[in-house]
C-alpha cells in the first residue's frame, strides 16, 4: 500500500512539473493569452525584432471567466522585454473557452480591450516603429 502511495505521489509531482514549462521564443505569438506558473495571464500585444510588448494580470488570479470585452487588465501597466526573456518564465495549460493549452488566441475584441485596459497604443506604435 505504501509503495503505491509513493508512486501515486511522485506521480503527481512530475504531472506538476510538466504542466509547469519554459515557451520556446518561436511559440511566442502576438494576440495570445499564456497562464504563468504564478498565475498571472499575459497578453502579447506587439513584437518586433527581439522585443515585445506584453501586458501582465496580477499574479494569483482566479482561472477566467471571460467575455469578449472583460479582460483581467484593467488598470496593469504594459510591460515591453525581450522576447527570450518572456518565453522563460514557468507557463502552464489552461482552461479557455472549452479547451486546455499553453496558449490561447485571442479575438479581435478582447485584444483590443486588453491593450486599452493597460493603455498600450502608444507603445506599440513606437515599438512597431523602431
Amino acid at each position: 500500500m505504501q509503495k503505491k502511495q509513493a508512486l501515486s505521489f511522485v506521480g503527481m509531482k512530475q504531472i506538476k512539473e510538466f504542466s509547469k514549462m519554459k515557451l520556446k521564443e518561436k511559440e511566442v505569438e502576438v494576440g495570445y493569452l499564456y497562464l504563468t506558473g504564478a498565475n498571472q495571464y499575459r497578453a502579447v500585444l506587439a513584437m518586433k525584432g527581439e522585443f515585445m510588448i506584453y501586458a501582465p494580470g496580477l499574479e494569483g488570479n482566479a482561472p477566467l471567466n471571460l467575455t469578449p470585452t472583460k479582460m483581467p487588465f484593467e488598470n496593469q501597466p504594459f510591460k515591453k522585454c525581450q522576447i527570450v526573456t518572456f518565453a522563460k518564465k514557468d507557463y502552464q495549460a489552461f482552461d479557455f473557452n472549452g479547451t486546455e493549452a499553453i496558449k490561447h488566441k485571442l479575438n479581435e475584441l478582447q485584444l483590443a480591450e486588453v491593450t486599452a485596459q493597460c493603455n498600450a497604443k502608444s507603445a506599440i506604435a513606437t515599438l512597431l516603429a523602431e
